[in-house]
């Protein structure tokens, strides 16, 4: 069969099982950042290249299958990844789904999957999904080679980082090397998007709701040196480490966004962007000089943050600042292998960064494995008592590729039995159980904590003052999307 194009990078539309119906107004619609990196590496190497972002164009999986009939390409390819890239589990019942009604639609087209969850199982998940070729790792290299292969008419599809089947038996391969210097990676593909259908998270534009649209991702650096007992992210990236982009490259991709496509709102995709103070500041410096009026957030540590940097960070339009504070107990995050930051350091960066003019998404995990009862309200009450603008409550999930997900296998803990289990805000969610707790209580936990805490006096006085009475009622109208839960306190299983 005639193909039209050499690759099509799909993501599927399965935001709603995993979210909920908070993907309707509250989440964000963020473009596939690693698609239109892979399609920019394999156009720069002669390639032609589309993307189709089924979730942003809201298409059910049979009309992304149509569009991919229609398009034709030589080689497909799934991205199973979310908002994080620790989203690729819950991703993976939409690329699944996806993957076998292209099967039926498209005989004989090739197909890989991509995504840190397949590289964490790529076995499983080729035995698991209608796909030829599982990608593991970052891909650049594994699908240009794919699709060598593909024009030369080879019958061997042995290419370093891709996974396949061979009468019915997984035939592994050796990982690719990692780009070692990220700036010999061109600009991601923007212009193969539906650039105006994206969307920020509600709480990133709390200043004003109205204008969430354009939004973008970038990324500074990838990877991350931690080694979080909870993070899958060496899956993708082999171990723990960083490797950091120029910033005249960062800032040249920001300079094509805000030109080009209007773009104000930016998300940092570093694992944790405020790490390296040289190349923050030099990042800073760039946009201060342009004087683009940005609305930007990214990760921070609560051992990186000082007085001046934050000034910096502030008059680039960095307006808000996700902390992994995680715990509120300092025996949890000791035991989970963490930055077992005493409780007045928390308090002080907080304060610090506030003084700053910044904003705080402060991130706690609730069902870590030494968490109790007393150890969960430790928590919370931490959380209301630093008052962030905005927080996320979420459970412990042994992610694929983790060392939870090694430590559970191993102890035969009971894990969620389809993989929209692992999605933080699905029906199916069901986290980990703790050495002193329920999958069901840790659960409840959770979303009676989120109520308790965006409704509580303090805090919407406190957003009150900062961002005016209609985001105060937007946030109470969040609190009325309850979840739907299978796995609730009481629930047999």
């Amino acid at each position: 069969m005639a193909y039209k194009t050499d690759l099509l990078i799909v993501k599927p539309g399965s935001a709603r099982k995993q979210y909920g119906v908070v993907t309707d107004t509250l989440a964000a619609i963020e473009p596939p950042l690693w698609g239109i990196m892979l399609a920019a590496y394999a156009r720069e190497r002669g390639f032609s290249a589309a993307v189709l972002d089924a979730e942003a164009e809201n298409l059910s999986p049979d009309e992304a299958a149509a569009r991919i009939k229609a398009a034709a390409p030589l080689l497909c390819g799934v991205i199973a990844a979310g908002s994080n890239l620790s989203a690729s589990t819950q991703a993976m019942p939409g690329a699944g789904d996806l993957l076998g009604r292209v099967n039926a639609a498209c005989p004989g087209l090739k197909t890989f999957i991509w995504g840190l969850h397949p590289s964490a199982l790529p076995e499983r998940t080729l035995k698991e999904e209608r796909t030829d070729f599982v990608i593991q790792g970052e891909g650049f290299s594994a699908v240009t080679g794919l699709l060598e292969k593909l024009k030369a008419g080879a019958a061997d599809f042995a290419v370093p980082g891709v996974w396949r089947l061979r009468d019915g038996a997984a035939v592994p391969s050796p990982r690719e090397p990692l780009v070692a210097d990220l700036n010999t990676l061109p600009v991601p593909a923007w212009d193969l998007l539906p650039m105006e259908r994206y969307r920020a998270h509600n709480w990133h534009c709390f200043d004003d709701l109205s204008l969430r649209s354009p939004y973008a991702v970038v990324y500074t650096s990838l990877g991350c040196p931690f080694d979080c007992n909870f993070c899958a992210l060496k899956a993708l990236f082999g171990k723990p480490q960083v490797r950091y982009r120029s910033p005249e490259k960062v800032i040249e991709e920001i300079d094509l966004l805000v030109k080009n496509y209007g773009v104000r709102n930016i998300k940092v995709l570093d694992e944790c962007f405020i790490l390296n103070r040289a190349h923050v500041e030099k990042i800073c410096d760039l946009i201060i000089e342009r004087g683009y009026n940005l609305n930007i957030w990214a990760y921070a540590r609560v051992d990186t943050v000082t007085g001046d940097l934050l000034a910096k960070l502030k008059r680039a339009g960095v307006n808000w600042l996700a902390l992994g504070i995680e715990s509120g107990s300092e025996k949890v995050r000791g035991a989970s292998k963490q930055r077992n930051y005493g409780q007045q350091k928390i308090t002080d960066a907080v304060a610090l960064i506030h003084a700053a003019g910044i904003h705080i998404v402060a991130n706690f995990i609730f069902g870590l494995p030494e968490d109790d009862m007393g150890t969960m309200r430790e928590t919370l009450e931490m959380a209301k008592a630093l008052n962030c603008e905005y927080t996320n409550f979420y459970t412990a999930m042994a992610y694929p590729g983790s060392d939870l997900y090694r430590e559970a296998l191993a102890a035969g803990t009971p894990l969620p039995g389809n993989w929209l289990g692992y999605a933080q805000f699905s029906e199916e969610t069901l986290p980990l159980p703790t050495k002193h707790l329920s999958s069901a209580e840790v659960l409840s936990f959770r979303d009676a904590a989120f109520d308790e805490y965006h409704s509580a006096p303090a805090y919407l006085e406190m957003m009150r003052e900062k961002f005016g009475e209609k985001t105060v009622e937007h946030v109470r109208g969040m609190l009325n999307f309850k979840l739907k839960r299978k796995y609730a306190a009481g629930a047999k299983r």
